[in-house]
């Protein structure tokens, strides 16, 4: 894969070359996993067309500036999907792709969650419900010294589970934290089941808002929704922004889309090839 960067309004052209990215990135995903024989296949398909457009076309995070205070943050909470984090970066030149191989092996950086030993990545993550936290937390820095640059958190909608989500918002919303972009990859499962079966978000837009969140949602699985509701950010002064981005788990391949069991399980050989045959098949189409 070759890195390009689309920031910026929208064109017909732009949208193209994220809608292909995407599936470049999801071909990465199933590739890296399956030859690690380990990682969450369906949660790291269900937020890429997320990550594609944020580092491709919102972001200002770059191998170049990494090292800048005044570049933008990015920290990814649900970090058991960090495949489709590992992809992207290396899509972005933070490492050579030829590393993702190493994924899960013995003695390499490229472990199932996020780790600072890896390029470009922000902060550890895993733990459930922290991630929003340590966002909160760079949002109100920059807040404090004056920095103009916005810090991206990705929830997964089963995290929310966890009351430290909920402390981290309110606290969001007290300081009035305009320059956090919190999305939600809303796919409605996890682990052991559907979000609603395990423990009811819904009414879930109106409880953000309640909370004092500038609340928007968006087909979280199409590039033109996505681009079209980061246009508007943010979404409020005085506000966090926080984007519902309703997606599918597995999305983009039909027989792990909207199943449990591909929270983390790995294809065999022909679900695998099957798997590529219809991401070849999006790609022609397009």
């Amino acid at each position: 894969m070759t890195s390009d960067v689309y920031r910026g309004k929208e064109s017909a052209l732009q949208l193209r070359q994220l809608q292909r990215k995407s599936i470049e990135y999801r071909r990465a995903i199933l590739r890296s996993i399956k030859a690690a024989n380990a990682g969450h296949t369906a949660g790291s398909l269900s937020c890429i067309d997320i990550l594609n457009v944020l580092y491709n076309y919102v972001m200002d995070i770059t191998p170049e500036n990494f090292a800048s205070t005044a570049r933008d943050r990015y920290i990814q909470s649900k970090g058991h999907s960090v495949e489709a984090l590992y992809v992207v970066l290396a899509d972005q030149g933070f490492f050579p792709e030829s590393e993702l191989k190493t994924l899960s092996r013995f003695q390499s950086h490229f472990v199932g969650h996020p780790t600072r030993k890896v390029s470009g990545i922000e902060h550890n993550t895993g733990a459930l419900g922290h991630g929003l936290s340590v966002s909160v937390g760079l949002a109100l820095g920059a807040k404090m010294s004056g920095s103009l640059h916005r810090v991206f958190s990705l929830l997964g909608d089963g995290e929310l589970a966890e009351g430290s989500s909920w402390e981290a918002l309110m606290a969001a919303c007290h300081y009035e934290l305009d320059n956090l972009v919190i999305i939600v990859d809303r796919n409605g499962l996890q682990i052991t089941g559907a979000t609603e079966d395990v423990m009811g978000l819904e009414p879930l837009a109106e409880k953000f808002a309640a909370f004092g969140c500038a609340v928007r949602s968006c087909d979280g699985n199409d590039v033109a929704s996505l681009t079209r509701a980061f246009d508007r950010l943010p979404f409020e002064r005085g506000k966090p922004n926080l984007l519902l981005a309703r997606t599918v788990k597995g999305a983009g391949v039909s027989f792990m889309e909207d199943v449990v069991k591909w929270h983390h399980r790995v294809p065999a050989d022909d679900e695998y090839q099957a798997a590529l045959t219809e991401l070849a098949a999006a790609e022609s189409a397009l």
